[in-house]
C-alpha cells in the first residue's frame, strides 16, 4: 500500500512538472523579455496565432507574440522582441506553421545589411503565407476529383472502352500472328547481317567506303585550300593576274592609249579617222567602184584580143 502511494505521488510530480515545463515553453515566464522593445506588423488573417507564441528569426527565438487585435481590415500582430534580436527596418514578418499539429509562429528575416535597427514602436513589412486550412481544402478537393474519376471506371465503362480492341484483336488473331512471326523474323535476319538492312548494320564495308570518301574529301579540301593560299599570295599565273599591280598599270595605261586613239578616231584625225569621217572619201570610193563595175561589163563584151589590145595600148 505505501509503495502504490509513492508511485501514484512520483507520477503525480512528473506529471506536474512536465505540465509547468510545458507552460513556460509555450508561454514563457512574465519576467523573460520585459525588458525587450515592442514592435508590429500588420496581417490579412492571423491564422490562429496566439497571445504568447514565438518570435522567430532564422528558428532562434527572438520574442514572443504581445497583443493580437482586429484594425481596418487587418490583423495587428505586437511582438516584444528580445534587446539583443538585431531587425531591421526593412526586415519582413510572416505567420508560419511548424508543422499540421504544430503551433504557429511568427518569422522575421534579417533584412539588408546597410539598413538600421527598429526601435520601439516600429511596423514592419509582411508576407502572407498560404493558409493551412486553404491548403487542405484544395487537396480534399484534389482527393474527391480521384475518387469521382475512380468511379467512373466502372466495369461497364473498361467493358466499352477495351470490347473493341478485344474484339478486333480475336478477329484478327491469324493476320496478327503472321506479322508478329514476320517481324520476328525480318530482325533475325537483321541481327543476323542478312539483306541490305543487315549489311548496312553489320558489314564495314560501308563503313569503310564512307570513311575513305571522306579521307579523299578532306585532302581535296586540303589541295584546294593550298591553291587558295597560293593564289592569295600571289604565287602562279592566276596569283599574279589577281595580285601583281604591274598588270592592272599596264592594263590601265592600254586602255588609256586605246581612249585616246578612238578619240582621235571619232574627231577625223589620221588616216582612220579620215576613213570613218570624211564623206568625200567615201564618195570617191563609192565613185571608183561605179566605174570598176562599168569597165567590168565593157570586159565582158569585148573579145580577149580587143581587151589585150587594150591593155597594150594602155601600157603604150
Amino acid at each position: 500500500m505505501k509503495n502504490s502511494l509513492e508511485t501514484k505521488l512520483g507520477v503525480f510530480v512528473v506529471i506536474t512538472i512536465g505540465a509547468a515545463v510545458l507552460i513556460i515553453e509555450n508561454f514563457g515566464g512574465p519576467e523573460v523579455f520585459k525588458h525587450g522593445i515592442d514592435i508590429s506588423a500588420q496581417f490579412d488573417s492571423a491564422q490562429d496565432l496566439k497571445v504568447g507564441d514565438r518570435v522567430k528569426m532564422a528558428g532562434v527565438e527572438i520574442g514572443r507574440v504581445e497583443d493580437i487585435e482586429l484594425t481596418t481590415n487587418k490583423v495587428s500582430v505586437t511582438m516584444r522582441l528580445s534587446d539583443k534580436a538585431v531587425v531591421k527596418t526593412d526586415s519582413m514578418a510572416t505567420i508560419k506553421f511548424t508543422g499540421l499539429m504544430g503551433q504557429n509562429f511568427v518569422a522575421i528575416d534579417f533584412g539588408s545589411p546597410g539598413a538600421s535597427r527598429v526601435e520601439g514602436g516600429t511596423v514592419i513589412a509582411s508576407q502572407e503565407q498560404p493558409d493551412l486550412s486553404a491548403i487542405m481544402a484544395k487537396l480534399d478537393s484534389a482527393a474527391s476529383g480521384i475518387q469521382n474519376l475512380t468511379k467512373s471506371f466502372t466495369p461497364d465503362t473498361i467493358n466499352n472502352l477495351m470490347g473493341p480492341l478485344v474484339d478486333f484483336v480475336k478477329q484478327n488473331s491469324a493476320p496478327l500472328t503472321a506479322t508478329i512471326a514476320n517481324v520476328k523474323n525480318v530482325s533475325s535476319e537483321i541481327a543476323a547481317g542478312q539483306g541490305t538492312i543487315g549489311k548496312l548494320v553489320y558489314d564495314d564495308t560501308l563503313y569503310n567506303s564512307a570513311l575513305s570518301t571522306v579521307s579523299n574529301l578532306q585532302e581535296t579540301a586540303a589541295s584546294a585550300r593550298g591553291v587558295i593560299n597560293s593564289v592569295s599570295a600571289g604565287q602562279g599565273s592566276l596569283g599574279k593576274l589577281l595580285t601583281d599591280e604591274t598588270l592592272y598599270r599596264e592594263t590601265t595605261a592600254s586602255m588609256t592609249n586605246l581612249n585616246q586613239i578612238l578619240q582621235k578616231i571619232n574627231t577625223g584625225n589620221g588616216t582612220l579617222g579620215k576613213l570613218v569621217n570624211d564623206q568625200e572619201f567615201y564618195k570617191n570610193a563609192k565613185l571608183s567602184l561605179q566605174k570598176l563595175d562599168k569597165a567590168a561589163d565593157g570586159l565582158e563584151d569585148t573579145g580577149p584580143l580587143s581587151v589585150i589590145g587594150t591593155m597594150l595600148g594602155q601600157l603604150l
